[in-house]
């Protein structure tokens, strides 16, 4: 099964952009993936290919018709597509590693990026749409927002990384952020390599990765500590 994504969005040529580059580019040459954006005024239902008009009840910007965005959803996912759809919008659920890991397995996402004031909240429930916010911050549109969600997931379908420890040690996946990394030369500015890591005791390496791991997450994200702000250390 081929990870499909499918973006709805008024600037098509923003895609595959930073996709088509690096891992997730080999991938899609590959056919590990696959992409398609289509342009929302293509299913606009005037001469004018509007696609938005001035929200109900009046005040700033223009709101995206639920009308025209029904007609593009359906014609990407028909009854029966298995892919959930996504509405890329910062009133949304905030995107985290395990819903990134849960969608790389499956068969891919439809996805709305959203513009101006945003879109009419019927078609939110009209054709069930799973709002997804990737930062607290407001954005010009969601199609950046798009290409960061979609270089999360294409990371983990197999055959995309060398290594498959590469998506499992990292921030995030096992509840905490990543340990400090290092590299050659040995000596950079008078700082040397932790000790540690150049013992080849690969237990004790662990236990200082794991220690490093905790402290990092205690000093800058805590909320993601258990309630009572600790975790235990491992023997």
């Amino acid at each position: 099964m081929t990870f499909r994504a499918s973006i709805l969005t008024l600037y098509p040529e923003m895609f595959p952009g930073p996709l088509g580059h690096a891992l997730a580019g080999r991938a899609l040459e590959k056919g590990l993936w696959a992409l398609e954006a289509v342009q929302i005024r293509d299913h606009a239902l005037d001469r004018h290919r509007s696609v938005d008009d001035t929200p109900a009840g009046g005040g700033p910007g223009m709101v995206m018709r639920a009308d025209v965005l029904a007609r593009a959803i359906d014609a990407v996912s028909p009854p029966g597509d298995p892919r959930p759809r996504l509405l890329m919008t910062p009133r949304g659920a905030p995107l985290t590693q395990a819903r990134v890991r849960a969608l790389s397995e499956g068969p891919g996402a439809v996805i709305l990026c959203g513009r101006f004031e945003g879109v009419d909240e019927r078609i939110v429930a009209a054709r069930n749409l799973e709002e997804i916010c990737v930062g607290d911050v407001v954005l010009s549109g969601g199609e950046a927002a798009a290409l960061l969600l979609l270089d999360a997931c294409v990371r983990l379908i197999p055959g995309v990384m060398g290594k498959t420890e590469s998506g499992t040690e990292e921030s995030f996946s096992a509840g905490l952020l990543e340990y400090p990394q290092y590299t050659r030369p040995q000596l950079f500015e008078g700082q040397p390599i932790p000790e540690v890591l150049t013992s080849g005791d690969h237990a004790r390496i662990a236990r200082w990765r794991h220690a490093q791991s905790l402290a990092v997450t205690r000093a800058r994200r805590p909320d993601l500590l258990p309630h009572d702000g600790t975790m235990k250390e491992r023997e």
